[in-house]
Parts: C-alpha cells; structure tokens; sequence
C-alpha cells in the first residue's frame, strides 16, 4: 500500500502527510511521516470521525456514516474520508493545496483499494 500513498502525496502538490488508521484509531498504513505522529493523526481521526458520525445522524434521511471531513485550519487542510469497512484515509497539506484535486485523487485511491483498506472488527468487539 506504501507506493499507493506516495502515488496520492506526489501527485497532489502542497501535502504533507497521509495516513491510512482503522476506526479505532490505530495507524494502518503511512506516508511522508513519521510513526509518532502518524500515531497521534490516527489517534485524532478516530476522535474526529466518531464525532462526524453522531453529526450526521442528526439528519433524516442519513446513515449516520461519515465519509468525508474537510477542515481549514492555520497553514492548511485536513482531509479525513471513508476508505472501507472500518478504514479511514487522512491526509494534511499545505494552505495552497488544490483542494479539488486533493478530493479526486482521495476519491480515486478510494475506489482502487477500498476493499483493501477495511479494518473488520476486532474479535472482542464482535461479541459486543
């Protein structure tokens, strides 16, 4: 999975970092960072999503899945989206990113290797 992830990062000028975590948080898969912080970006994802998730329950007509989470913050953008059952991809760029493209090639890399991507259930939280 790492030349997929370098593929994303060298394809989308301005990105920093990208990480692929299972919903509990735990780094899966990691491009242009280090381990500590992958870890603490997963960390903070799997917080993230479960936050976005209760959000869209709140709406009708939803499932209450989250796919995708954009935030604009001081010096860039963080992209968190939907990558499989219980798999998530989220990548950090710089504030002069191409968000549109940024979006696109998330999409792509998505679809190319979501099946690769899902993190089932542990076995303890199966019986929950």
């Amino acid at each position: 999975m790492d030349w997929m992830l370098r593929d994303l990062a060298e394809s989308v000028p301005q990105t920093r970092h990208v990480v692929v975590l299972s919903a509990d948080g735990l780094c899966v898969a990691r491009h242009g960072t280090e381990d500590a912080v992958a870890d603490r970006l997963a960390a903070a994802c799997a917080g993230l999503q479960s936050l976005a998730g209760a959000v869209a329950a709140e709406l009708p007509h939803g499932t209450g899945r989250m796919r995708l989470v954009v935030l604009e913050v001081s010096g860039g953008f963080f992209y968190l989206m939907a990558a499989g059952e219980g798999a998530y991809l989220a990548v950090l760029a710089d504030e002069d990113v191409d968000a549109g493209l940024m979006g696109q090639r998330m999409r792509d890399l998505v679809a190319r290797i979501g099946e690769h991507l899902g993190s089932p259930p542990r076995a303890g939280e199966r019986a929950r």
